[in-house]
């Protein structure tokens, strides 16, 4: 009987405090993230490192000294696998990119298994040259190297997926009937940030990030919705990507608004949401006169979501394709140069 392995995965985070050091280094030390040549990022990522780990370490310690991304992932593992079926025929992995289980680890359990067709799926609705991008680079290497022969389908990007876009919607249209009660909610839908220079170099973020927002915005149908695209996570001294959410919260409070901010790019729960957006930035909209500050919850195992990740893994399956996009068969604007569908050998 043939087998499936469907690998859902994501950007990892470490599962104790000693975990930080080395988890940070495998995210900066990441290409996509350092665009320098190996020696010398190898040297950055080990300074950055240094300088980041007592702040990441302060971070963690706030939620349990741990990111609870894990153990959230195979929860979404579990629920994507209670849609799609008996583990002989199809079954559900779990790979991260910069901490445990990372590619290699995933890929001798997919051979275990015997899988002869491998999906890949990212829990990043919009891609990037550093998210999904990253990620396939290292699992096609790790594959080969291990020897991993099945044929395999990746899943680029689903901005606007039908299961994805009605769970973001109906947290979304939650969290502004609980701000209403205040006044009319400006809504926030935060993304992680990403330096512009990316973005020039032809990352397609930024325009799938719109996309997602279009597409839950029109979902609404609220008139006249006072709304606004943000960026937050940004770190060191290069320009990222504007307006940043912090910069968007204190203009609410200076315009005497309720906020309501979505987490429009991040689909579990982890540093970003339980301490940035639900700690830092609640108590800089205190400090703003925001009268009202609601976070909407990330999608985590809304059935709709999970189903439309099982919608996606269908769709790999009936084609004979290296790459696919959603359902809808997105395509970036002009295929431009960070796009994986303008790279000759995808066979998109």
């Amino acid at each position: 009987m043939a087998r499936t392995a469907v690998v859902i995965f994501n950007l990892g985070g470490p599962d104790r405090p000693e975990a930080v050091r080395p988890f940070l280094f495998n995210l900066f030390n990441d290409p996509m993230i350092l665009r320098q040549p190996a020696p010398l990022r190898w040297l950055l990522a080990k300074i950055i490192t240094a300088r980041r780990t007592p702040v990441a370490r302060r971070i963690y310690d706030r939620i349990g000294g741990k990111s609870p991304i894990l153990p959230l992932t195979k929860e979404q593992a579990e629920a994507l696998q209670r849609i799609l079926g008996p583990t002989d025929r199809i079954r559900v992995f779990v790979a991260m990119r910069y901490w445990h289980p990372l590619s290699e680890e995933c890929i001798a359990e997919v051979k275990t298994y015997g899988a002869d067709r491998v999906v890949l799926l990212p829990l990043y609705p919009q891609y990037s040259t550093t998210t999904t991008g990253s990620f396939l680079q290292v699992w096609r290497t790790a594959a080969r190297k291990a020897g991993l022969a099945a044929d395999t389908t990746a899943v680029c990007c689903y901005p606007v997926e039908a299961g994805f876009i009605d769970g973001l919607t109906r947290l979304t249209r939650d969290g502004i009937e609980k701000a209403a009660a205040h006044g009319t909610p400006r809504i926030l839908f935060s993304a992680h940030g990403l330096p512009e220079k990316f973005i020039a170099d032809g990352d397609p973020y930024r325009d799938q990030v719109e996309r997602t927002v279009a597409a839950t915005v029109e979902a609404l149908g609220i008139d006249g919705l006072d709304y606004v695209i943000c960026y937050q996570s940004r770190v060191g001294p290069v320009q990222w990507l504007r307006p940043y959410t912090d910069t968007e919260i204190r203009r609410a409070g200076a315009d005497g608004v309720p906020v309501v901010v979505v987490p429009v790019a991040f689909v579990s729960e982890h540093s970003e949401t339980l301490v940035e957006l639900d700690m830092d930035y609640a108590d800089l909209a205190k400090d703003s006169g925001v009268s009202t500050y609601v976070r909407v919850p990330t999608v985590g195992t809304d059935a709709t979501f999970i189903e439309g990740l099982a919608t996606l893994v269908r769709c790999a399956l009936a084609s004979d394709a290296a790459l696919i996009s959603d359902p809808g068969g997105i395509r970036c604007p002009d295929a431009p140069a960070g796009c994986p569908f303008a790279a000759p050998e995808t066979g998109g």
